[in-house]
């Protein structure tokens, strides 16, 4: 009950679904749960606060408060965007591309991620194994994608892959016990994937509580061969 849990996006699907399933296994004695607005009060063992990828500061307070209570065994950075109804939606051709939306996209699928990874590896736990996992996605792999589209999300997670595989390298280095992956959820029946589900066969469309369940499996069977590494769901390696 001593370990201690962080998950940004814990107001989204699977950052929520993640939240319970850590809350309701019993293993975590604290729970930090971050979402843009401050998840509603919930009782012990989660604790909610707010951050903002467009506001570093908000970043580095939350880690400076996390850190006077003790170090992480496992972070989940659980944010992303695909689409907005108002001006983002993934582009079928070159042709479609803007560079406002596409900015808008990295910021949340790569630059945010990022910069949150600056102020919480610190705080990994150095005494035992830790984990920090990022949420990619399949059609963020460059050797996988043979239908292309999807230009921006593709590319921000490409990007974010990448980013995992530099954080791997020096966290060896600096904390041979931390584990950095990204995980591949899965398609799953939150808002990010609702305009896109047509054609998913129904036993392919996860709930998040099931995508949750299998993510936190996934990491459970992590060691350190795995640093560095991108995973599906069911822990098969997906191709960077």
């Amino acid at each position: 009950m001593d370990k201690r849990a962080c998950v940004l996006g814990a107001s989204g699907g699977i950052g929520g679904a993640i939240v319970e399933t850590l809350a309701t296994s019993g293993n975590f004695g604290k729970i930090y749960a971050g979402a843009r607005r401050e998840v509603a009060k919930r009782q012990s063992p989660v604790e909610g606060f707010a951050f903002d990828f467009a506001d570093e500061a908000t970043l580095s307070v939350v880690a400076d408060r996390i850190a006077d209570e003790g170090p992480l065994d496992l972070i989940i950075v659980a944010t992303g965007l695909l689409h907005r109804a108002t001006n983002i939606r993934p582009e079928k051709s070159y042709r479609e591309l803007d560079a406002g939306a596409m900015a808008e996209v990295f910021a949340v699928n790569t630059i945010g991620p990022a910069i949150a990874a600056k102020h919480l590896l610190p705080l990994l736990h150095r005494g035992r194994q830790s984990v920090i996992a990022f949420l990619s996605a399949r059609v963020g792999s460059i050797g996988d994608n043979r239908l292309g589209g999807w230009h921006s999300y593709r590319s921000s997670k490409a990007a974010l892959n990448a980013l995992v595989r530099c954080f791997s390298i020096e966290m060896r280095a600096r904390n041979p016990q931390a584990i950095v992956v990204a995980l591949h959820p899965g398609t799953v029946d939150t808002s990010l994937s609702v305009p896109f589900q047509r054609g998913v066969p129904a036993e392919q469309l996860f709930s998040a509580e099931r995508s949750a369940t299998h993510l936190l499996e996934v990491i459970d069977g992590l060691t350190q061969d795995h640093n560095g590494g991108f995973f599906a769901w069911n822990g098969d390696p997906v191709i960077y």
